[in-house]
């Protein structure tokens, strides 16, 4: 059983979009039904759209979008980590195989498994997973995922601020974190765009003393 949702897509690799009806799972045990209410817009959006980093011209009309924030509408029987009513994001990636060592280690982008990473949009997957049989991304209605690839956000946070943190700021985040910055160190950071102003922010907010190495 699939449901249907309103989308915007784009139509082929002009970057062209155009309102679409896609389909989603209806939702299954483990699975988080969210009612999207923002999605980001990220530079891989725009590459991926044109076909720059890899052909999807069957994909088309292909919706986009992996920085999504929104309400949780149902969950799964089995699901305990969301209540409907909670505010929801989902990031770079839905799915992973979860029994290679990168899963296991809680590095599933990493994932070198059977499909590996399941990208948000223009993967190929099962027809279960995502009618279709490729995943399509946030600038819908509304997106099923299962909740180990789901992100609760806090009740006291910005929804819409906190859509960016959902790609542009964990990869910020998570090199920080793997290389140990520390408070009082000197952070400098190349570039105020769009991850650029994101370690800026965060770097400040970990106590760093950051510089913005630019150009202009």
């Amino acid at each position: 059983m699939v449901f249907h949702t309103n989308s915007i897509a784009c139509a082929d690799a002009t970057g062209k979009m155009v309102y679409n009806k896609i389909s989603r799972r209806t939702v299954g045990p483990a699975d988080v039904h969210i009612e999207v209410s923002y999605s980001g817009v990220c530079h891989s959006d725009i590459h991926t759209a044109k076909g720059e980093w890899g052909d999807v011209s069957k994909a088309y009309p292909l919706c986009v979008g992996h920085e999504i924030l929104g309400t949780v509408k149902a969950v799964g029987a089995s699901v305990t980590k969301f209540k409907v009513g909670d505010i929801a994001g989902v990031g770079c990636f839905t799915d992973s195989c979860r029994s290679c060592e990168e899963c296991k280690d809680g590095d599933e982008n990493l994932c070198t498994g059977p499909g590996g990473m399941q990208g948000t949009y223009g993967s190929a997957c099962a027809e279960a997973k995502q009618p279709g049989g490729v995943t399509q991304g946030g600038y819908s209605g509304d997106i099923v995922v299962d909740e180990s690839y789901v992100i609760k956000v806090p009740e006291n946070m910005h929804v819409a601020a906190a859509a960016p943190l959902l790609c542009a700021g964990i990869t910020c985040y998570s090199p920080f974190i793997n290389h140990g910055i520390k408070a009082g160190q000197n952070l400098g950071v190349v570039g105020l765009g769009g991850l650029g102003h994101m370690a800026v922010k965060i770097g400040a907010a970990m106590g760093c003393n950051v510089t913005v190495i630019t150009r202009d």
